[in-house]
């Protein structure tokens, strides 16, 4: 693997957003392993995406999220789906952005110094595998373009994934 370049945050952020994805995509390789990979991709996020002060994955476990690799202060551990903006996120399984995280009803504070938040849902044919969430210090971090990006660094991680599992919707099996 190369080193990672630095990203220039006077870029736009769809720019931001394709430099990002381009060196996820190198950093994650061939490798299928779901924590390492999630690991590499919250350490990358939490460098190369300004004004973040958390970074990580919730895993789904039954009905309830469990705390996966991330990179800021330590975090809440269990979070059942339908709590919080995580919690949210993942039983609504589509994207939850959140201006003022003291406005959303439920919301869990982890930390204190967490001012918005965006969450989104991994899913792979449907199934729910976990959440990305990204939290910040700022107000009104979170926007339109960070919410496509952020969706698109979501695709590139789970494309790292294994995908025995994946029906086969080929045509020869539709056939068959």
């Amino acid at each position: 693997m190369q080193g990672l370049t630095s990203i220039d945050a006077a870029d736009s952020k769809t720019a931001l957003y394709q430099q990002i994805c381009e060196q996820l995509q190198e950093l994650l390789g061939n490798e299928t392993n779901p924590i390492a990979n999630a690991a590499n991709t919250a350490a990358l996020l939490f460098h190369q995406i300004p004004d973040v002060n958390w970074v990580g994955f919730y895993l789904a476990d039954g009905d309830e999220l469990v705390l996966g690799p991330f990179q800021g202060k330590p975090a809440c551990v269990r979070i059942a789906f339908g709590k919080g903006v995580c919690g949210t996120a993942a039983a609504e399984q589509r994207t939850v952005v959140v201006s003022d995280v003291n406005q959303f009803p439920g919301h869990i504070a982890c930390d204190t110094a967490s001012r918005s938040e965006i969450v989104v849902p991994l899913l792979n044919w449907g199934r729910l595998l976990g959440v990305l969430d990204i939290d910040s210090a700022s107000l009104n971090r979170f926007d339109e373009d960070d919410r496509e990006g952020i969706e698109s660094i979501a695709s590139v991680f789970l494309a790292s994934q294994m995908t025995d599992d994946l029906p086969d919707l080929s045509e020869e099996a539709a056939e068959g």
